[in-house]
């Protein structure tokens, strides 16, 4: 029987492709600055939160470090986009 990896389920719980679901878990883990949690972690993390949309990697491991799942230093937060003004 194989095993599903947490990639894999991470792209069944958020409707992504497998790549997105590896790329949201490498950027969880980015999210702090020298630790980083395993994937396996993470997503227990996200099965538990019962999101309703996909959140950011940064917002999944601030909820991780704030609930006390994993308590290592982040990194900043990543800056907001914003949109150009019109110039009309």
């Amino acid at each position: 029987m194989d095993k599903v990896r947490p990639f894999e389920q991470i792209a069944l719980i958020f409707q992504i492709s497998r790549e997105s679901a590896k790329y949201f878990l490498n950027h969880v883990q980015k999210s702090f600055k020298i630790e980083r949690p395993p994937h396996k972690l993470i997503l227990e993390f996200v099965e538990k939160q019962n999101y309703k949309f996909q959140p950011t990697p940064y917002d999944v491991a601030s909820a991780m470090k704030e609930s006390g799942v994993w308590v290592y230093d982040l990194i900043s937060a990543p800056p907001v986009p914003r949109d150009d003004e019109d110039i009309f």
